[in-house]
């Protein structure tokens, strides 16, 4: 293993985990944790990730005197713990790892601003799902970490992120840097590296996913394997309007995204997961995705949801398919 990736999977905490998870229901998933990561999180995979960790070392050694996971916005840091230097500094080594997606945070009065507003899909479920007060929390998809810390922030004793993608958990490790709690943990990992029929989680989050896979029904048995009897499964996904079990698969590109595989209507939707082996799926909300929710910002500065929708006609993609609306879906296992 050469140096850049040590240093790398010593970020992650990979040893701590591996630790913890001895003689409970993770001791499958410690005993290929390392391996996974280590071939998961190096340049090779992706070329940016020496620049990435460049702008983890980069980042000011501050003190925090606040914390709020209960909010809108994450918080960690008042703006009076950090001088204009330092937070100088702080917002260089965050821009460095643009574009941010999931948020949004405030590190030290440092505001990101990101892509999404996150909590708005946080506050649809909330409520609605089981509370999560002391349970175990995987979160497939997480990228930055903004909904496990969410999660934490709502009482879950463990909390779980993977991703595959490297700069969402070097993002996941910055705003760690300052929290500090290693009860949260965001990896480098796609669904495929999490031992099968685990039966290790009290709730497991898919959110944004399911409408990227190439198997969907593989997808969520995947899911409910990770389950504990009992567990609950909070899914959302693209989704069309309209009654009867049908689904769009688009040809090329949806909203510009090139890897849309499918979009079911929401009765098809509840169909895949008790074919699945879920039990009592139900639809809790089908929003339309709107600019506000979902748009540039100069924490991501990239196109967006406004420049992948028909300019004459904004309830069509620039493709012409229907706009994109979201699925929020609740299931048992």
């Amino acid at each position: 293993m050469n140096r850049p990736l040590a240093d790398g999977a010593d970020l992650l905490g990979c040893q701590t985990l591996i630790e913890r998870w001895r003689g409970t229901e993770l001791a499958p998933w410690a005993e290929t944790l390392a391996a996974d990561v280590a071939a998961n999180f190096r340049p090779a995979r992706h070329g940016d990730l020496p620049n990435w960790l460049a702008a983890l070392a980069s980042l000011p050694e501050l003190a925090s005197s606040m914390l709020e996971l209960n909010a809108a916005t994450v918080r960690v840091g008042a703006p009076e713990d950090c001088d204009a230097a330092a937070r100088r500094r702080l917002e260089a080594g965050l821009q460095a790892l643009h574009p941010w997606r999931k948020g949004p945070f405030e590190l030290f009065g440092a505001r990101i601003d990101t892509e999404w507003r996150s909590d708005w899909k946080w506050n649809r479920l909330k409520d609605a799902a089981q509370p999560l007060h002391g349970r175990r929390v995987l979160d497939v998809g997480c990228g930055s970490g903004y909904h496990c810390w969410r999660m934490r922030g709502a009482g879950a004793a463990e909390v779980i992120g993977i991703d595959p993608a490297p700069l969402f958990i070097a993002q996941f490790l910055a705003v760690q840097k300052y929290i500090a709690d290693d009860a949260v943990r965001a990896l480098p990992l796609g669904i495929e590296q999490v031992p099968p029929n685990l039966a290790a989680f009290d709730t497991v989050f898919s959110m944004g996913v399911l409408h990227h896979r190439r198997a969907p029904a593989r997808h969520l048995e995947a899911l409910r394997g990770c389950l504990r009897a009992g567990g609950e499964l909070v899914l959302e996904t693209l989704a069309l309007d309209g009654s009867g079990e049908h689904c769009l698969q688009p040809e090329g590109r949806y909203a510009q995204m090139s890897n849309v595989r499918f979009i079911p209507t929401c009765a098809l939707l509840l169909a895949w997961l008790r074919a699945a082996g879920f039990r009592n799926p139900k639809i809790l909300d089908l929003s339309t995705t709107t600019t506000q929710e979902q748009r540039s910002t100069p924490w991501m500065r990239f196109h967006s949801l406004a420049q992948f929708l028909n300019p004459a006609d904004p309830t069509r993609t620039i493709e012409g398919h229907p706009a994109p609306k979201r699925a929020l879906a609740l299931a048992r296992k």
